[in-house]
């Protein structure tokens, strides 16, 4: 996959699909927040990394339909994401926690009375 697909949108991707391999393209799209043609570009990625198989729905009438099942590869693949994902998102919250705590400390200290204060 190139560098312009985010890990973050192939983890959402993947974890989608792995929840409901019968989701169309739209759904996905709908689901996640993307547009149709990125979600069309992130699955033929996967594809063509073979971490996603297409396989048709045989007993569906519009035979238009596919399911979009991870392979093994694929799983391997989301569990990695998987572990990044958490390990970013888990940063961030500490990043966010130290920079409330400073917030309340400046507040504390008196920070919201000197704007009140006249000059």
């Amino acid at each position: 996959m190139t560098r312009d697909i985010n890990e973050d949108t192939r983890f959402r991707l993947m974890r989608a699909l792995e929840g409901d391999p019968a989701l169309s393209q739209r759904a996905l799209a709908a689901e996640l927040g993307l547009s149709l043609g990125m979600v069309n570009y992130c699955l033929r990625a996967l594809v063509d990394r073979g971490q996603v198989k297409i396989r048709n729905f045989r007993a569906a009438d519009n035979k238009r339909r596919y399911a979009y099942v991870l392979t093994p590869s694929g799983l391997a693949a989301k569990a990695r994401l998987t572990r990044d994902f958490l390990k970013r998102r888990m940063a961030e919250h500490e990043a966010l926690r130290a920079e409330i705590e400073a917030l309340q400390r400046e507040l504390g200290s008196g920070g919201a009375d000197r704007s009140k204060r006249p000059s």
